[in-house]
C-alpha cells in the first residue's frame, strides 16, 4: 500500500472526536482524492504532515520542541517523506529524530486533525499543513536531546506551556484523556 492509500484508508475509518474535527477529516480526505501527490511536500498549497505530541505517563507534563523556523515550542513533527510506508511511521520517523528519545515511538491511532497556514514554509506564504497528530507516552526519566531542527527540547507542566497554540492545547487535553481511558 502506498503513503496515499495508508493516509487516505486511515482518515476515511477515522472516528473524530467532535464535530469540527470531523469537518477537517472530510476536508483532508476530499484533498486526497483530489491530489495524488498531497501527502508530500511538493503540492502546494495544500500538504499533510505527521506529527507527536509526548506526555508523561501520568499526563502531567509534555516534551515540546522550540521550532528553529516557527519559534514556537510545539509537538514534534513534519513533512513526509518517499520512504515513509504510513503516517504512523512519518509519525514515529520525527519523533525518533527531533525528540532524542530511544526506543520512543507513537501509539497506534490518530488522535487529532490541524490545518494551520505556514508561511515560512514557501516564499508566497501560501501553504497550510494539514497536520495528522498522533501521541506517544514518554518513559519515567525519558531524556531528550536537541536536533538541528530545534532551538530546544524540553518538558513542560501542561498548565505553563509558554506561548501556547490552541491547537497543541486541545491535542493535549486529548491525550489526557487517552492516558486516563487507559488506566
Amino acid at each position: 500500500m502506498s503513503l496515499h492509500a495508508d493516509a487516505l484508508a486511515m482518515l476515511r475509518a477515522w472516528v473524530a472526536p467532535s464535530s469540527s474535527q470531523d469537518l477537517l477529516r472530510r476536508r483532508y480526505v476530499a484533498h486526497l482524492e483530489a491530489t495524488p501527490d498531497g501527502v508530500f511536500k511538493s503540492c502546494v498549497p495544500d500538504h499533510l504532515t505527521a506529527s507527536c505530541v509526548v506526555v508523561s505517563d501520568d499526563g502531567s507534563q509534555v516534551l515540546l520542541t522550540h521550532h528553529r523556523k516557527a519559534r514556537r515550542w510545539f509537538q514534534f513533527g513534519g513533512h513526509l517523506e518517499p520512504g515513509d510506508r504510513t503516517l504512523w511511521a512519518a509519525a514515529a520517523r520525527e519523533l525518533r529524530e527531533e525528540s532524542g528519545v530511544p526506543g520512543l515511538e507513537p501509539l497506534p491511532g490518530l488522535v487529532q486533525l490541524s490545518e494551520h497556514p505556514v508561511p515560512f514554509c514557501a516564499p508566497s506564504g501560501d501553504v497550510h499543513h494539514l497536520d495528522v497528530r498522533f501521541m506517544a507516552v514518554a518513559p519515567v526519566g525519558a531524556v531528550p536531546a536537541v536536533s538541528e531542527e530545534s532551538l530546544d527540547v524540553r518538558w513542560w507542566p501542561v498548565d505553563a506551556i509558554p506561548d501556547p497554540d490552541d491547537s497543541v492545547l486541545e491535542l493535549i487535553k486529548l491525550a489526557q484523556g487517552l492516558i486516563q481511558r487507559d488506566c
